[in-house]
């Protein structure tokens, strides 16, 4: 899910994100929840090199599982996993995989060179 340049401008991310998931809530049971894994990826982002901040990220991640909690369940939201899209490299993995809503990276063209690795060792530590 995610929002195109112009929605993050005029602040409205979360009802585009929300307009996205809403037709998945209401076709999905709770217990098919757990076979779901959510990819936040700003559309502005894909294929840019542009990424949003770690704040930007955490804040509509947070958001997002609000939603979910608010719609589908609190315990779905605390099991859910959230991965962040759009544009994750070395450079930036760290600050965006330290969030705390942030549950992982779908990592592009960063997978192709060796700059995949420092990604890797981007993860935190259990």
């Amino acid at each position: 899910i995610g929002e195109k340049k112009e929605e993050r401008e005029a602040g409205t991310t979360m009802e585009v994100c929300a307009s996205q998931l809403k037709p998945v809530a209401d076709v999905l049971s709770k217990d098919d929840w757990a076979n779901v894994s959510i990819a936040y990826e700003p559309v502005w982002a894909i294929g840019t090199g542009l990424t949003a901040t770690p704040d930007m990220a955490q804040e509509t991640h947070a958001n997002i599982r609000g939603w979910i909690s608010d719609n589908v369940g609190a315990d779905v939201a605390a099991a859910i996993a959230i991965q962040y899209g759009g544009s994750m490299k070395g450079a930036n993995a760290e600050g965006l995989l330290s969030q705390p809503d942030i549950d992982g990276g779908l990592i592009g063209g960063a997978s192709l060179t060796m700059d995949f690795f420092k990604c890797i060792d981007a993860v935190p530590s259990a």
